[in-house]
């Protein structure tokens, strides 16, 4: 059957959405915590080709998470207010072609990873696993935030076995503090539907937080600073990094602000700030390993 150009040509907006590469928040999350792993793993500016490969891997990989979750969710979009428009829950994309898309995408990503080495490429198969995995994860359990985390922050024994071939004690550290960071994060992101979520039987952990949602994700955030500051310990780094470890307290502490009377679009704002935490602790790190002494 001949390929009708212009009806993919007027589709290709859909699929665009479909991967969110006109919403660019969920990238910048997961290659903030890539930058700060491949940095410390090289104690520097990466080689050029890791750095490359593990850039575009997240941005394919975010793309891969975003079409298997809208895969998963395609029944239940269309009845929460923020996502009835996307092109599952409407139509412009049918289940089929999302699920080839997911596939194609984790194959290119794949081949990335085949250029580097052989503790990364098994690395890169929990990858897979856990990004398909999350998005069905909040019709059975209240954390799904956790599966993301955990999804979020694979990229960092990722990096170090990129670079250094083992993935240290110390790189755990970093995966610990970008799980429980995420979770914070995205339960503010949950608390923009929670309304809708409980209409529909969607679990989070915005919804079994309840009242307590200010007062979990505010000792989540002080926790994630605690590590951070290990972090700053273990792998002895300068007066610098703390000033952007510092540059993040003072972010969640806005957050939190943006987040007292729990109205949707403060929530997502306080969502959408965590963006500027990787970049400050990221400049922390390169600052280090630029500025002499």
């Amino acid at each position: 059957m001949p390929v009708d150009l212009t009806q993919l040509q007027q589709r290709f907006p859909a699929f665009i959405r479909l991967m969110r590469f006109d919403k660019p928040i969920g990238t910048y999350l997961v290659l903030w915590p890539t930058l700060w792993a491949l940095w410390l793993a090289a104690e520097g500016v990466p080689p050029l080709s890791t750095l490359i490969i593990f850039v575009l891997g997240v941005v394919l990989m975010r793309a891969a998470g975003c079409v298997i979750n809208d895969y998963a969710d395609r029944h239940i979009d269309g009845h929460v207010e923020r996502t009835k428009a996307r092109p599952l829950a409407t139509g412009e994309v049918a289940a089929k072609e999302a699920l080839w898309l997911f596939v194609g995408l984790c194959l290119v990503s794949f081949v990335l990873v085949l250029f580097t080495n052989q503790l990364t490429i098994l690395l890169s198969v929990a990858a897979v696993a856990l990004a398909a995995t999350y998005p069905f994860m909040k019709r059975h359990t209240h954390f799904p935030q956790v599966v993301l985390g955990a999804a979020f922050a694979w990229s960092v024994p990722m990096s170090f076995a990129a670079v250094q071939n083992t993935v240290p004690l110390q790189a755990w550290l970093i995966y610990l503090a970008v799980v429980i960071w995420t979770i914070a994060y995205d339960t503010f992101y949950a608390m923009v539907d929670r309304d809708d979520d409980l209409k529909i039987g969607v679990k989070s952990t915005a919804i079994y937080f309840g009242e307590e949602d200010r007062l979990i994700t505010g000792i989540l955030q002080a926790s994630v600073v605690f590590i951070l500051v290990l972090m700053g310990s273990r792998f002895s780094l300068g007066f610098i990094y703390f000033v952007g470890v510092a540059a993040a307290a003072g972010l969640f502490i806005y957050q939190q602000r943006l987040i007292r009377f729990r109205q949707r679009e403060n929530c997502f704002q306080a969502f959408l700030n965590n963006h500027y935490v990787g970049m400050v602790v990221f400049i922390g790190i390169a600052l280090h390993y630029l500025l002499p002494g």
